[in-house]
């Protein structure tokens, strides 16, 4: 009979260290997240008072990972959400739902990333991926062209302008910066629809 792997041990110091006993080494928040990643099953005690910490670290994790440019999971609207249900009558279905949801989610994206990949080639879906994040920052370097500020700062450029003269080129590249600051104060506007 096949017996499961026991999971990793970590405990954390007052210090906020983070000890891993397996490899008698320290390891950070992002350690952990590869091991989570990786698959690697892990839990966190309290090194004084022997409390299992591990939903506390893991949330920590995911906070981490939010706060890192580009990597945002969790819309403002879901976390709304979540924090309505706490303290909720429907509060003790929320996890078993979420957790019934994110089993299909994973299952779903592996079968997705296996189809990719007998239809287009191993790197098929990377590359997808790829292009999904090159799209989506040129969009919001895009949307930050249009910001309000770009058109205040349009406005002072065009008043500091009609105080100096200028050449026939540097008039040119004055309307062109104004119309580029003009489309960045439309692309706002549509933003914030």
């Amino acid at each position: 009979m096949a017996t499961e792997k026991e999971p990793t041990v970590i405990k954390k110091y007052a210090n906020r260290r983070l000890y891993h006993t397996g490899t008698s080494t320290y390891v950070t928040l992002e350690d952990l997240a590869g091991m989570v990643r990786q698959g690697e099953d892990f839990v966190v005690f309290d090194a004084k008072s022997g409390d299992d910490i591990t939903r506390s670290v893991l949330t920590q994790i995911i906070f981490e990972q939010e706060n890192k440019e580009g990597q945002n999971l969790l819309p403002v609207t879901v976390l709304r959400q979540l924090i309505r249900f706490y303290g909720d009558s429907l509060q003790s279905l929320v996890p078993s739902y979420l957790e019934f949801s994110m089993d299909n989610l994973s299952r779903e994206q592996q079968k997705l990333r296996e189809q990719m990949s007998q239809a287009f080639g191993p790197g098929a879906f990377h590359a997808m991926e790829e292009q999904v994040r090159k799209n989506m920052s040129l969009f919001t370097d895009a949307m930050r062209m249009f910001s309000p500020f770009a058109q205040r700062q349009a406005d002072e450029d065009e008043a500091k302008s009609k105080a100096e003269p200028k050449t026939e080129a540097s008039g040119e590249l004055e309307t062109l910066k104004k119309q580029m600051a003009d489309m960045q104060a439309k692309l706002d506007k549509l933003a914030r629809k």
